[in-house]
């Protein structure tokens, strides 16, 4: 298939007169398969697709309501799984003309190049025209994406994507409706093994990027709430782990001597403690489909080795401040080896094989 054939996807919600003068000059280019996903604009905006239909031969997904552009993606990857199998993917741009025909195109030839891979078509944000709301919200997600998911992205946000046809059939099962679908994306790559491959792209921002419907506080949060699993599981295990450990040190030291009674109780607040955020992380934060034994051996080992690095330090450190509060030392020790162990786990405990 001629590259030109890649089928373009184009999700529109309420567009206006930039979404007709894309679909000309993506035809003035070459571009042959263009296929619209009208999720729910209602009877204001259906000339628009009509006109679309009648000019240029595109097929129109019609939504009864607006589901989301996560839905209107999933609704278009059946589409073309279904029309274009010999495909070797799709593309995927917005209607609001921040994608030129050039871009779009540069995009389609690397997926010729790299049909393994999700080509990202990635801006520029440290350009000066670019909308502070854009920048900012980039930037944060590039940051978090970094920082917990291990993937270095330039632009988490993009809408311009190639995605390889194996790759769409997964992401028919990738879970989020709106926005936050294509951080997920981002995130189903790691797991799946699957390539990111990115291609620079010329920055355009119309009206301040007015038109959009990516709201950054709300759609932001959804983005974020990926996260917040993660985060809450963490959290409240370390509430589980130092409440146990408070409890364990009171009741064990006016028995045992000296500073023993640290590493005991570090070491039953950290069973316990361990044998929760496992279960919870297996279960809701990762559902993991690794092999439970497996995940739990490995789990269990960095546990282990955890809780010696975390009672070997407090006590250390305690006998080296001349008997500083215990609880202090610990907090402090644990939330430095809290983002080690994050890296581990990630890396290495829950990483779920690609299916």
């Amino acid at each position: 298939m001629d590259y030109k054939q890649i089928p373009v996807i184009i999700p529109s919600l309420e567009p206006d007169e930039k979404l007709p003068r894309l679909l000309e000059q993506l035809h003035e280019a070459g571009i042959q398969n263009i296929v619209l996903v009208d999720d729910g604009s209602g009877p204001a905006y259906a000339h628009f697709f009509d006109d679309a239909q009648k000019r240029w031969g595109c097929p129109v997904l019609r939504h009864a309501v607006n589901l989301g552009k996560g839905r209107a993606l999933k609704t278009a990857f059946n589409y073309c799984l279904n029309t274009w199998p010999d495909a070797p993917g799709c593309v995927t741009a917005d209607s609001d003309g921040q994608h030129t025909p050039a871009c779009i195109l540069k995009v389609m030839k690397a997926l010729t190049d790299r049909p393994d891979a999700l080509i990202l078509g990635c801006r520029n944000f440290d350009e000066k025209d670019v909308p502070l709301r854009s920048s900012f919200g980039n930037k944060c997600t590039r940051f978090v994406f970094k920082a917990l998911v291990g993937l270095a992205i330039t632009d988490t946000q993009t809408g311009l994507r190639a995605i390889p046809t194996a790759f769409m059939k997964k992401l028919m099962h990738t879970g989020g409706e709106r926005f936050e679908f294509e951080s997920n994306m981002l995130i189903d790559t790691k797991d799946a093994g699957v390539p990111i491959v990115e291609v620079p792209i010329e920055t355009v921002y119309i009206e301040e990027n007015k038109t959009s419907h990516f709201n950054p506080l709300k759609d932001s949060a959804r983005i974020y709430a990926v996260f917040g699993k993660f985060l809450f599981s963490s959290l409240s295990s370390s509430v589980v782990d130092l409440a146990l450990f408070s409890l364990f040190c009171f009741l064990l030291a006016p028995v045992v001597s000296g500073t023993l009674y640290i590493t005991l109780a570090t070491v039953c607040a950290r069973v316990i403690s361990a044998t929760y955020n496992y279960l919870l992380n297996y279960k809701i934060v990762f559902k993991s489909r690794e092999n439970h034994g497996m995940a739990a051996g490995k789990y269990f080992l960095l546990a282990v080795i955890q809780m010696a690095c975390s009672a070997g330090l407090v006590s250390l450190l305690y006998a080296l401040t001349g008997g500083f509060s215990e609880l202090v030392i610990k907090i402090c020790v644990d939330v430095f080896l809290f983002f080690i162990s994050f890296q581990i786990q990630r890396e290495f405990v829950y990483k779920k094989r690609g299916a």
